[in-house]
């Protein structure tokens, strides 16, 4: 049976997203490891075992693939935030799952975000622009989550804003101590992480219930 014309155009699609991303992950490695200005679009093409028409294929400049690198990583933080947020949950419930998800997802986009921080000035005047909004809706989100605990009793904090802001922080640093090779697991890291982070929230403690005395006794 002849191959019909939708069935090419999609495995046409997909080989350029799979081109698109080796391209972004070896070039993802190269800034992390020696940094953007560094790096050249020959040593890109090198470590994928490519000539430069390869990667202008798909990506236009060096600062374009900078930017691509970089959003990846705030989309990451971004799309945890507005996840949670959608699912209605109560404020400490919220704010416990988003932690485990935002420190997981942030941890597995390590590079990225370390890419961001650190090369940040590097990006083209637009694309820091359009990245800078994505940030500030996240803090904002994340701020309007602490705000509702607090307006309802469930957290002790008076600035919202800064509490936000010191969450981003605190999470955003991890990924440079952060080795996927290292004693903590992805998991323990996210799980304390999140406690720290209801901690920073000021989030109270539901009391454990006990047994009476007496029927614990019987």
């Amino acid at each position: 049976m002849a191959e019909q014309p939708q069935e090419r155009l999609k495995i046409r699609d997909e080989v350029a997203a799979l081109k698109r991303e080796r391209t972004v992950s070896a070039a993802a490695d190269l800034f992390y490891e020696k940094g953007y200005d560094n790096t050249t679009l020959d040593e890109v093409a090198e470590r994928l075992g490519v000539t430069k028409p390869f990667i202008y294929a798909n990506f236009g400049s060096k600062s374009e693939l900078l930017a691509e690198i970089c959003e990846r990583g705030v989309r990451a933080a971004l799309d945890e935030i507005e996840g949670v947020l959608s699912e209605d949950l109560g404020p400490t419930d919220s704010l416990r799952l988003f932690g485990r998800r935002y420190v997981t997802s942030i941890l597995m986009n390590q590079k990225n975000i370390a890419i961001y921080t650190r090369e940040e000035k590097n990006l083209e005047p637009s694309d820091a622009r359009r990245l800078g909004e994505m940030r500030r809706l996240f803090f904002a989100q994340v701020a309007s989550l602490l705000q509702a605990g607090s307006d309802a009793g469930e957290f002790d904090l008076e600035d919202a804003k800064m509490g936000a802001l010191a969450i981003g922080g605190a999470v955003s640093w991890s990924t440079f101590w952060y080795k996927p090779d290292g004693r903590l697991e992805v998991a323990g890291i996210a799980s304390e992480m999140t406690r720290l982070i209801l901690g920073i929230a000021g989030a109270k403690r539901t009391p454990i219930k006990r047994k009476p005395v007496e029927a614990a006794a019987s």
